[in-house]
């Protein structure tokens, strides 16, 4: 069996700087080790933060990322920095979490893919946005993302 060519990956390993937008961001996959297989890849992000473009504000997500790999995956620290990379970025709720599923779906070319953005308060209502590109591959085990709704002080 032959090894892995990582050879083509420029951030894993390597110091690496924030983009400073998620265009500039450079996502890098690597071969699924496991093709063959129907499994479920979950990445979460309870972090993330991007800004308002109208005030300039900071707005805050936590990011629920589930897909079934293809001939690839997404390479970790790559998807930590393009996530990272929203935060001087100004966009609306739904603009940052369809830019985020397309972008995956673009490099990645998933069998499928979902995604659950649980944003906080703005103006004093939550919005959370939700996608996916289809009804999942039949007999996937797909685990609820159990992201609690906002419940403020209560």
């Amino acid at each position: 069996m032959n090894a892995p060519d990582y050879t083509a990956l420029t951030q894993l390993g390597h110091p690496s700087r924030l983009p400073a937008s998620p265009d500039e961001a450079q996502l890098e996959r690597v071969a699924n080790p496991d093709a063959a297989a129907a499994y479920v890849v979950r990445f979460t992000c309870p972090e993330f933060t991007s800004l308002c473009p109208l005030t300039g504000q900071p707005d805050f997500a936590h990011i629920v990322i589930d897909y079934v790999p293809g001939a690839w995956i997404v390479e970790s620290k790559s998807l930590k920095l393009y996530l990272s990379s929203f935060r001087n970025h100004g966009a609306f709720h739904e603009a940052c979490t369809m830019a985020i599923a397309r972008r995956l779906v673009e490099v990645l070319g998933p069998a499928w893919l979902r995604i659950g953005a649980y944003w906080y308060p703005r103006g004093g209502m939550p919005i959370d946005v939700f996608w996916q590109t289809g009804a999942p591959p039949e007999g996937v085990w797909l685990p609820p993302q159990d992201v609690a709704p906002y419940r403020g002080r209560g």
